[in-house]
């Protein structure tokens, strides 16, 4: 839980209060589903966790067990 709130919090740097704003989830957005970054509002961007709640759920475990990979010293402490 700790590697998904980790990032969580770098992936809206700049923009924790509104997620929607942030550029590098913008970005991941468009090259995830090809919605243009400029179009992405705050509906959409809502509708589109919504409705990819499921492979975000699994996009954020399988990061967290990357992160074991980049910082092998981490899986002692998890």
């Amino acid at each position: 839980m700790l590697s998904i709130t980790r990032f969580l919090w770098n992936a809206t740097r700049g923009h924790r209060l509104t997620p929607w704003r942030s550029p590098y989830l913008l970005w991941r957005i468009e090259t995830y589903c090809g919605l243009k970054m400029q179009q992405i509002g705050f509906l959409e961007f809502w509708e589109f966790l919504w409705r990819e709640r499921g492979n975000l759920w699994r996009f954020l475990k399988w990061t967290g067990e990357m992160q074991h990979f980049v910082h092998p010293s981490d899986r002692a402490k998890s």
